[in-house]
């Protein structure tokens, strides 16, 4: 695993002495080497941070030359099926010499002898990479099919920069750092800014399964290719391969496992206890001679604790376990490093363990397999059945009477609702039913699934259109995927959406931040494209039946876990975020909330946010969430300041 930094430019800057700066700025995705390589004539420089995994000799290094001189490459990620590739073109070539072992030399080779869209078709992994074309001084950016590896580009006054993080550009003597409101907004609707928009403007993020070409210094920048995609026209869904569906994923699961296995430096797995991460477990060690190194994390509170669900299959597989329990206290020791790994603001309250977890495993191995993406895949997500459940039901009334209930709700004061539902038996009512109901009142708005499901996910009765100062309204990202696959089910609309957005921009980025603030590579074996083709295709019953989510997996799981020790509700990789804003980091809360900064910044409107940690902290509504956004925006951009990176009203 690596980092990539790059810029275009015909000024007359020192553009070695620049991306080696910049490059230090994520170091730690790279500790092991780094290296410039430059086209003076055409002022294109690009730089490189090696985290040496697969050949960790100088014959690794980059940026590296193709053997035609018609190729540079930097490059981040792994190539899975490189040492298959390579036996395609020894064949096509008949006369091959290889330098070294590495996946970024079988690369270089594959573009060379197909050309780039053909190669990105064949390769297997996970990758984000800078290519440039020294014959026709062009410029490619691609990002692989899934979205687990990040590429970040965008125009300054005279350049063109790019590379795997934001933060690097803080580095260039042009850098402005001009907050985008309009992508401040949908962080505080989602907790992350989904992509193509970034925190900053004119700077984007690529896109999961595209690519881009860039001409002319950055000054012609062609539309992104969609070169992969759920979506597209070969891939119909619910089309049964055969009667052995288990056995033919079962078969595709060991081999994505072991290509991830192959590494040149020590190697262990994330888990967590529940189904996919039991699973890739399981199969690691069916694989493995010795016993494979485990790690989990969990909470002294019951309900978010899996950490004794992790230890049993740990115990009953034979793997080497070690585990770490999280306190209030660690939470607040991590946030400096939560901000300075995360180079745009990011909400989801997981990050801390997913950090804390992280810097665990890194102190054993430098690679990690999880489990991540069976959810999304298998129809696992605990809202993808209330989900479904509550449209089918609202569905049922008509559209007239939803909105004349909503704004009964609406236009009643909130006294008078609780005198309502104080009439309702106890039993009958779950916790929190005021601000339920009030939340409720956004469902029975919602003119079609899409706006439906992404307000079931991003639940909240404020716009957040009134919690930032000056902000447009924004579409919805849930929308635009939505329309895609239009005509598809309703359960393939929702796994598209989280596979489309909140894998890549939510899941993925956690896991990638955290891991690479360490120097840890993680790898994604139900991420493998070819598993993914196969979930997308196969028929819904499949993937949930007898009121479970993820039934095929569970067929192959219970092959190697008993099932009484699997079967156990799931409790997710969450954090008792709600309990600890309002306990023992209150005082932390008022500080930052009550100070002078939110007005003065210019950014959140004060009064609103003031006025809902109050509500939050008497017990009159639940605005956690929306709270934990507030805080993470205030430390993010402290940071900025601090640094002097140029964040800006």
């Amino acid at each position: 695993m690596c980092g990539v930094v790059g810029i275009w430019s015909l000024d007359n800057l020192d553009h070695e002495a620049i991306v080696t700066n910049m490059s230090q700025h994520i170091f730690s995705r790279g500790p092991d080497g780094s290296g410039v390589w430059s086209d003076v004539g055409q002022g294109l420089t690009l730089a490189h941070r090696r985290l040496a995994i697969l050949d960790v000799s100088e014959a690794g290094h980059q940026p590296m030359i193709s053997k035609c001189k018609r190729y540079v490459l930097s490059y981040n990620g792994e190539i899975y099926n490189h040492l298959d590739l390579r036996k395609i073109i020894d064949i096509e070539t008949r006369n091959s010499v290889w330098d070294g072992h590495s996946d970024t030399e079988t690369l270089l080779a594959c573009i060379s002898l197909w050309g780039l869209e053909a190669t990105l078709q064949k390769i297997n992994g996970m990758f984000a990479f800078a290519l440039w074309d020294v014959d026709n001084s062009r410029l490619f950016l691609a990002r692989d099919r899934l979205g687990e590896k990040p590429m970040y580009y965008g125009r300054l006054s005279k350049t063109f920069c790019f590379g795997s993080q934001l933060n690097i550009f803080s580095a260039h003597p042009e850098w402005i750092g001009e907050i985008s409101r309009d992508s401040l907004e949908l962080f505080m609707r989602y907790g992350f800014v989904p992509a193509p928009k970034t925190i900053y403007k004119n700077f984007y993020k690529l896109q999961a399964g595209h690519y881009i070409e860039i001409n002319k210094h950055g000054a012609a920048i062609r539309d992104p290719v969609k070169y992969w995609g759920l979506a597209s026209e070969n891939l119909d869904i619910d089309q049964t391969r055969s009667a052995d569906n288990c056995e033919y994923l079962e078969d595709l699961l060991v081999s994505s496992v072991q290509g991830r296995m192959i590494s040149d430096v020590p190697l262990g797995a994330f888990l967590s206890g529940g189904i996919d991460s039991s699973l890739v477990v399981a199969l690691m060690q069916s694989l493995s001679e010795r016993p494979v190194k485990t790690f989990s994390i969990g909470f002294k509170e019951k309900k978010y604790n899996e950490a004794n669900n992790a230890r049993s299959v740990a115990d009953y597989l034979g793997t080497d376990h070690s585990e770490i329990y999280v306190s209030p206290a660690d939470l607040l020791d991590s946030l400096p490093r939560l901000v300075e790994a995360c180079d745009e603001p990011f909400a989801d309250p997981s990050q801390v363990p997913t950090l804390l977890l992280c810097e665990l495993a890194q102190k054993d191995v430098t690679v990690a397999l999880s489990g991540d993406g069976g959810d999304e895949l298998f129809f696992g997500y605990g809202r993808y059945f209330s989900t479904l459940r509550l449209w089918r039901r609202l569905k049922l009334v008509p559209r007239f009477l939803r909105l004349c209930l909503s704004q009964m709700i609406d236009k009643l004061p909130n006294s008078i609702l609780t005198f309502f539902l104080s009439l309702v038996p106890v039993r009958f009512l779950p916790d929190h039913s005021l601000d339920r109901l009030l939340k409720f009142r956004q469902l029975l708005e919602a003119t079609d699934f899409d706006s439906f499901y992404e307000t079931c996910i991003f639940l909240q009765s404020n716009h957040p259109d009134s919690i930032v100062i000056g902000t447009n309204e924004t579409e919805s990202c849930f929308k635009l995927a939505g329309q895609q696959v239009e005509n598809y089910s309703i359960p393939n609309k929702m796994m598209f959406t989280d596979i489309s957005i909140y894998l890549p921009d939510n899941i993925l980025t956690k896991v990638d931040r955290a891991s690479m603030s360490v120097s840890l590579e993680t790898r994604v074996p139900l991420l493998d494209h070819r598993i993914a083709e196969f979930a997308w295709k196969l028929p819904f019953s499949e993937k949930y039946r007898d009121g479970q989510g993820k039934h095929i997996l569970r067929k192959i799981l219970y092959k190697y876990v008993p099932r009484e020790i699997i079967d156990r509700p799931k409790k997710g990789f969450g954090m008792p975020i709600e309990e600890w804003l309002t306990g023992p980091l209150s005082e932390w809360v008022d500080e930052i909330i009550g100070g002078p900064e939110l007005v003065d910044q210019g950014y959140l409107n004060a009064e609103l946010v003031r006025k809902m940690w109050l509500e939050h902290v008497t017990g009159a509504r639940r605005w956690h969430a929306q709270i934990w956004r507030v805080l993470i925006f205030q430390l993010w951009l402290k940071s900025q300041t601090k640094n002097k990176q140029g964040a800006r009203p």
